[in-house]
């Protein structure tokens, strides 16, 4: 570990994800069903972008103004060459904590993400990040928090302790750190044989630890070997934000805010008799066995930079920033959404932890096929169109719960996705140009969403190939072939690897004529591919 890196693992690049959570109009469709008012987001910042793919998503998608900073400068030079290529004019550097936080010439900001980072870097990073989150997030402004938790975690802690103690202290300094992490996780393995009490007390670690290998070494390595590691209880991050006049406002993914989805009937009744929020959300993880943390949080202007008894701070804090009633209904109303995916692929069951639970059909079968055209519609459009026993609240929670499957997106404004349209465009044939060579980015950027959508890397050749004037499924496979073969990726098929010319070219051209048949179709009415010929 090298001291430019603030313990942070170095020596490995992050993966290219995107996550939702970080955009501001999820933040926003979020807030309005806890009811929590939701700022105009005109600025926003990403403190540790990683390779900067999300950041990129909402600066492009959007008309909001991105800044961030990632220490790797090999990641933030990808990400800044994306931007660049996009012309969204998001700010990305490759400053540290310490030298991005310093800065004075940085905007207020209404939306800050901070994706990944927290339970990951020093407490002296941890102190400079809550005080530029302080000094820098306007009042009524929204942090997005995610953060490695108790209890989840806590048997975890003293194994991956020793494995990375393993890593420092018995592994070559100068080995790749894929090496190194292959040979820890060998040593797990020889730990395991040998039946420790301690891993049969703790099963779920067992488990854990035998699925390791499963993971991606770039995964492993951001996971599980930082020089700093540290899981949260959720008290102390309540008490940690309060001190920066912060206050919770609600789960970041929509079907973490419905308990009805996640909680036994016993469990919810006994939640519903704690009026204190940090004992209830404490109590919630401890259901859960809640190892990971999504959250908002909102500035309500009160920074008293002055560690405070909790509960008192908490109480005072929290109930001044949720919206009157009429004022709910009122945002919840106004949330836009729009059909992300083709109707007949919906199923209509949802997977929460251990719960499953099937939807009512006769519900919301005619929501969907109100929306079956991929057009955006309000809430209060909905209302009209699909009347429910229940009223407004129970057909936005009908939207919300679609939301968090990823059947429904939020969507913006109409005057939003023109301003926003050519530069998804512009970013959008930077990624296909990139998957013609790769297959580590899985998402695109969709204006009328306002962030980014899931496409897998031969609908992405396909795109670019229409992009290029080809039109029809023989010749986007013919196309998407030419790729392949030229970087030695062929298809694989069943786990296997599809061995001649002949089934490759058959199997993307299956692909093709599912692809032009059924999401051509959707990918255009969202924005994402051309409906006429464009020479990039």
């Amino acid at each position: 570990m090298t001291q430019w890196t603030g313990g942070y693992v170095a020596g490995i690049d992050y993966t290219h994800g995107y996550y939702r959570e970080l955009g501001p109009l999820h933040a926003a469709m979020a807030l309005a069903h806890a009811g929590v008012p939701m700022p105009a987001v005109a600025t926003a910042c990403e403190l540790g972008f990683g390779q900067g793919l999300s950041t990129n998503i909402h600066a492009a998608a959007s008309n909001v103004a991105w800044y961030g900073t990632d220490f790797n400068p090999v990641q933030a030079g990808f990400a800044a060459q994306l931007a660049q290529a996009a012309g969204s004019g998001a700010q990305l550097v490759d400053q540290s904590f310490a030298e991005y936080c310093a800065r004075t010439d940085l905007p207020d900001f209404d939306f800050i993400a901070l994706h990944g980072v927290w339970s990951w870097v020093s407490p002296a990073n941890r102190a400079l990040l809550r005080d530029f989150v302080r000094r820098k997030l306007k009042p009524g402004g929204v942090l997005y928090l995610s953060y490695n938790c108790q209890p989840g975690w806590a048997p975890m802690v003293p194994v991956r302790d020793l494995l990375s103690s393993y890593i420092d202290r018995l592994t070559a300094p100068g080995e790749p750190l894929e090496r190194r992490i292959d040979a820890a996780l060998d040593f797990a393995d020889k730990l395991l044989a040998t039946r420790p009490a301690y891993l049969e007390a703790y099963p779920q670690v067992a488990a854990r630890l035998a699925g390791l290998r499963a993971h991606d070494h770039r995964y492993l390595a951001h996971e599980y070997f930082n020089a700093d590691w540290q899981p949260v209880d959720f008290a102390e991050q309540a008490a940690t934000w309060a001190e920066a006049g912060l206050a919770y406002a609600c789960p970041a993914h929509h079907l973490d805010q419905l308990d009805l989805l996640n909680l036994t009937a016993p469990q919810r009744t006994l939640l519903a008799q704690l009026p204190d929020p940090v004992q209830r959300q404490g109590v919630r993880d401890l259901m859960l066995n809640q190892n990971f943390r999504r959250d908002y949080w909102v500035n309500t202007g009160v920074n008293t930079g002055v560690k405070t008894e909790i509960k008192t701070e908490v109480d005072r804090l929290v109930p001044q920033d949720r919206l009157a009633p009429a004022q709910h209904d009122a945002a919840m109303r106004s949330q836009r959404v729009v059909l992300v995916m083709p109707r007949a692929d919906i199923n209509l069951t949802v997977r929460t932890g251990a719960f499953e639970i099937a939807l009512n059909q006769a519900m919301y079968a005619p929501l969907l096929d109100a929306l079956q055209d991929h057009q955006p519609r309000t809430v209060a459009e909905l209302e009209q169109l699909v009347p429910m026993r229940g009223g407004m609240r129970q057909l936005f929670e009908a939207v919300f719960i679609l939301c968090g499957m990823g059947v429904l997106a939020p969507a913006q404004a109409p005057d939003a996705v023109a301003a926003a349209s050519a530069v998804s465009r512009r970013l959008n044939l930077a990624l296909f140009d990139r998957a013609r060579g790769s297959d580590d980015i899985h998402h695109l950027a969709s204006a009328l969403v306002g962030g980014g959508l899931a496409m897998p890397r031969i609908p992405q050749l396909f795109l670019l190939a229409q992009a290029r004037g080809l039109r029809g499924a023989t010749a986007w496979s013919d196309f998407a072939w030419q790729q392949l073969e030229a970087h030695g990726t062929p298809l694989h098929k069943d786990g296997t690897p599809l061995a001649t010319v002949e089934d490759n070219l058959a199997e993307l051209r299956r692909k093709a004529d599912i692809f032009e048949r059924l999401y051509l179709p959707l990918y255009q009415a969202l924005g994402i591919a051309d409906t006429d010929s464009h020479e990039p």
